[in-house]
C-alpha cells in the first residue's frame, strides 16, 4: 500500500524559500495548482510519486520530508511533561501542529526549556555549596556542558569515522579553487539553502542562524572571512556527514540527551575544520612548513585559531604529526577550552601557571612567543602562545580577545619552526600554583596546598605566599 505523508507547512516553507509561486511549483510536478494548495494546508496527502518528483526537480532532501516533525515533536513531549506545564495540554495534538507548522517556534520553546533547566541545575549546586558543607558534593550531577568539556579533553582530538567521511565528500571538490565558495554553492544546489550575512543590527547577538521557514542560512557581519566560512563548513558537515557524526556520537559515553547535543555540535565542528583543512594536504602541508601556524593560516585560508585546531587532530595512524596540545583562555585567565592530540596532559602540564606566555601574550597582541618550560620532575615542554580576535565590533564596543598556548614535548621541538628557542633557559612553571611547591616565584598567587605557610614577623619573601 502506497504511504501517504501529509508535510504541507515543509513544502510552503521549500516554496518561498525559493521564490517560487504556486502556479509554478504545481506546474513543475504536474499537478493542479488547487491541488498543491490543498497539500500546502495538510489536506491531501504527500505521495511517494510526488516526493521524488520534488527532490528531482528542486533538489529536496527526502528525509526531512519524511520526517513528520518527529524531533520536534518529541522534544515539545518532554518540555510538557514537567509537572510545571503537564496540566497545560489535554493531549499532544497541538503539539502536532506546532511541530510541523512553527518548526522555528517549536526550537525556541525547546531551547527556552534547556536555559530553565540549566539554570534550576545551577541553583542546585549553589544550595549545595551554601548548605553548610562548604563544598559541592563530588557524587552531585554536573552540568552537561562540564560534562562534555571534560570528556573532549580527555581523549584524543581524533575521529577517524568523520575524517574518512569528510575525505570522501571533498573528492567530489577535487577541482575547487575556493573551497569555502563551493560548500556554498552545494549548500544551495543540493540542499536549497541560501546563505546571507547579515548587518551587526539585524543579528546582534549571533553568529550563526538557520531559518527553516526560508531555508536561508545568516552568518553575522561581525565574523571574519575565516570564521564566516567556519560557520558555513559547520552547516554543510551537518548535513553532508550525518552518518559519521553520529557514529562517533554513539561512541560516546554520555549520561543525557543535553550532554550528546553540546556533543554533537563540537562534533560538527571538527567536521568542519576536517572539511576547510583536508587531511592529507594539510599533513603534508605541516611537515613541509614545519608546522609553522603562521604559513598553514595563509595556505588553507583559515584563521590561527582553526589551524593551531587542526595540529591537535592529525593523529591518523598511518600519518601521525606531532602530538600537540592546545589551551585557549580569556584576559582574567579562564580556560575556555584545551584539547590535546592523545588529550589534553592535565595531569603532567596542568596549564594553570601563571609565568605561561599565553598570559604575556595578552602584553604583545598578534606576536607569537615561543618558549621552552619546565616542570619540577624536569619534564621539558615548548609552547607557543598568540593573542586571538575575536568578532568584530562596532566602536565603543570593547574588543574581545583571548589567547591561544600550542604546545609539545620538547623533545619534538626541533621538528618545529619554534624548536630554534631551543637553546635558552627552560622557564620553571609549575601545574598550578595550588599543586607548586617552587619557592621565591614571583608569579605566585595562592598558597600550595601541599606545605605549611612559614610566615615570619622578622623576614619577608618575594611572595606574599611563603611556606616552609
Amino acid at each position: 500500500m502506497e504511504r501517504k505523508i501529509f508535510a504541507g507547512p515543509k513544502v510552503r516553507r521549500i516554496r518561498n524559500g525559493l521564490g517560487v509561486t504556486q502556479a509554478a511549483m504545481a506546474e513543475a510536478l504536474s499537478i493542479s495548482p488547487s491541488y498543491l494548495n490543498l497539500i500546502e494546508r495538510n489536506q491531501r496527502p504527500l505521495t511517494v510519486q510526488l516526493l521524488i518528483k520534488l527532490a528531482a526537480v528542486y533538489k529536496v532532501d527526502l528525509e526531512e520530508l519524511r520526517d513528520d516533525g518527529a524531533g520536534n515533536l518529541n522534544q515539545l513531549k518532554e518540555v510538557f511533561a514537567d509537572p510545571l506545564l503537564a496540566s497545560e495540554l489535554p493531549g499532544d495534538q497541538e503539539l502536532v501542529e506546532v511541530a510541523e507548522a512553527a518548526p522555528n517556534a517549536a526550537s525556541g520553546i525547546v531551547k527556552l526549556y534547556r536555559a530553565y533547566r540549566e539554570q534550576a541545575a545551577r541553583l542546585s549546586d549553589f544550595t549545595s555549596l551554601t548548605a553548610g558543607e562548604g563544598t559541592v558534593p563530588i557524587t552531585g550531577a554536573r552540568l552537561p556542558a562540564d560534562e562534555v568539556r571534560d570528556l573532549f579533553e580527555r581523549r584524543s582530538a581524533y575521529f577517524p569515522q568523520i575524517e574518512t567521511a569528510a575525505e570522501t565528500f571533498l573528492a567530489g571538490f577535487s577541482g575547487a579553487r575556493d573551497l569555502p565558495s563551493a560548500l556554498r554553492d552545494w549548500l544551495r544546489t543540493e540542499r536549497g539553502i541560501g546563505v546571507r550575512v547579515l548587518p551587526v543590527h539585524v543579528m546582534p547577538d549571533l553568529r550563526r542562524r538557520f531559518d527553516r521557514h526560508s531555508m536561508r542560512l545568516f552568518i553575522s557581519e561581525r565574523l571574519s572571512q575565516a570564521d564566516q566560512a567556519l560557520e558555513i563548513a559547520i552547516e554543510v558537515a551537518t548535513l553532508a556527514l550525518r552518518e559519521a557524526l553520529a557514529v562517533e556520537l554513539d561512541g560516546l559515553v554520555l549520561s543525557s540527551p543535553e550532554a550528546k547535543r553540546l556533543a554533537r555540535f563540537e562534533l560538527g565542528r571538527y567536521a568542519a575544520l576536517s572539511l576547510l583543512m583536508p587531511y592529507a594536504p594539510f599533513f603534508a602541508a605541516a611537515q613541509a612548513t614545519r608546522y609553522d601556524i603562521d604559513l598553514l593560516r595563509v595556505r588553507f585560508d583559515v584563521s590561527f585559531a582553526q589551524a593551531a585546531t587542526r595540529l591537535t587532530m592529525l593523529q591518523r595512524p598511518a600519518a601521525q604529526a606531532i602530538p600537540f596540545f592546545l589551551i585557549e583562555i580569556d584576559a582574567a585567565g579562564h580556560r575556555l577550552r584545551s584539547a590535546g592530540a592523545q588529550g589534553f596532559p592535565s595531569v603532567r602540564f596542568g596549564g594553570g601557571c601563571p609565568k605561561l606566555n599565553m598570559h604575556a601574550a595578552f602584553l604583545q597582541p598578534g606576536q607569537i612567543l615561543a618558549e621552552t618550560v619546565e616542570m619540577p620532575d624536569g619534564g621539558r615542554y615548548l609552547t607557543v602562545a598568540r593573542t586571538l580576535e575575536g568578532p568584530n565590533v562596532p566602536f565603543g564596543e570593547r574588543v574581545r580577545r583571548t589567547a591561544v598556548l600550542v604546545g609539545c614535548d620538547a623533545s619534538l621541538g626541533e621538528a618545529t619552526v619554534y624548536g630554534a628557542i631551543g637553546g635558552q633557559s627552560a622557564v620553571p612553571i609549575g601545574a598550578a600554583c595550588r599543586l607548586c611547591e617552587r619557592r621565591g616565584c614571583l608569579s605566585r598567587a595562592e598558597p600550595p596546598v601541599t606545605r605549611p605557610l612559614g610566615l615570619d614577623e622578622m623576614a619577608a619573601g618575594l611572595s606574599g605566599f611563603d611556606f616552609q
